[in-house]
C-alpha cells in the first residue's frame, strides 16, 4: 500500500455486496413457506425482505396475521434448511474476487460483517474467498444485528485496526446506518439488492457502480 494512506481496512457486507445469494435465499425460504401451507415469494419480494437477519426475513415472508407459533416453526425450519442449501446458486458478483485480490495485494486488510448467522457467514467466506478475508463476523452470541455496530467493531478488533482507519462497503440502507453508527465512511454499491434511487433516499453519498470503480474509490481515500 502506498505510504500515507489513511484507510488500512475495508469492511464488506456479504449478501448483495460480495456474494449474490438471492436465489438460494429465495429457494430456501419458499421450501419452508410451501411446506407450511403458505404461498411462495418471488425473487423481487425476497430481495426486499433481506438485510435485517434471518428472523426479519421469515417474519416479512409469512402472511400478515401469522400466529407466533407458526412463525417460530418457519424460522426454525429455515435455520435448519438453509445451511445445507446456501451455496447451490450463490456466487461472487463478477469482478469481486479480482477486486479483493487486488486490495489484498495493495496491503489492505479485509473483513466481512453480515446479518446472516455467524456460521453461514464464515462457511460462505471460506468457500468462495479462501483466505482473502482476515475476519468474517455474523450475527450470534453477543453480536447484535446491524445496524448496531457490534459486528464492525468485532471485525476491526480481529484485524487490529481502529474505526478511523477503515471504510465500510455495502448495498443497503442497513449498511448506511451501520457505517454511521460505527462512524465509518460508507461506499454504497449499486449491483446488489437495492438500487441507486432507493439508496439516495436512505442517505447514501458515495457510490460504486462496478468493482473497478470501487477499487479506485478506496485507493483514493
Amino acid at each position: 500500500m502506498t505510504s500515507g494512506k489513511k484507510i488500512k481496512a475495508v469492511l464488506f457486507d456479504l449478501d448483495g455486496t460480495v456474494l449474490d445469494t438471492l436465489c438460494d435465499l429465495c429457494d430456501s425460504l419458499n421450501h419452508v413457506l410451501v411446506s407450511n401451507g403458505f404461498k411462495p415469494r418471488t425473487l423481487d419480494e425476497t430481495r426486499s425482505f433481506v438485510g435485517n437477519g434471518v428472523e426479519r426475513l421469515v417474519m416479512r415472508a409469512v402472511p400478515d396475521g401469522t400466529d407466533n407459533k407458526s412463525l417460530e416453526k418457519c424460522l426454525s425450519e429455515f435455520v435448519s434448511y438453509y445451511p445445507g442449501h446456501m451455496d447451490i446458486k450463490t456466487a461472487p458478483y463478477g469482478g469481486i474476487t479480482e477486486l479483493l485480490s487486488r486490495l489484498s495485494a495493495d496491503g489492505y486488510l479485509l473483513a466481512v460483517v453480515s446479518n446472516k448467522f455467524d456460521g453461514a457467514v464464515k462457511a460462505l467466506c471460506r468457500r468462495y474467498f479462501g483466505e482473502l478475508f482476515g475476519a468474517a463476523v455474523g450475527e450470534g452470541g453477543k453480536i447484535r444485528k446491524k445496524p448496531a455496530p457490534d459486528a464492525v467493531f468485532e471485525a476491526l478488533s480481529l484485524l487490529g485496526c481502529s474505526a478511523d482507519e477503515a471504510v465500510y462497503v455495502g448495498d443497503s440502507e442497513v449498511d448506511i446506518q451501520t457505517a454511521a453508527n460505527a462512524k465509518l465512511p460508507c461506499i454504497s454499491v449499486t449491483w446488489g439488492f437495492r438500487d441507486r434511487k432507493y439508496l439516495v433516499q436512505k442517505g447514501a453519498k458515495v457510490f460504486a457502480d462496478t468493482p473497478d470503480e470501487l477499487l479506485s474509490t478506496i485507493r483514493n481515500m
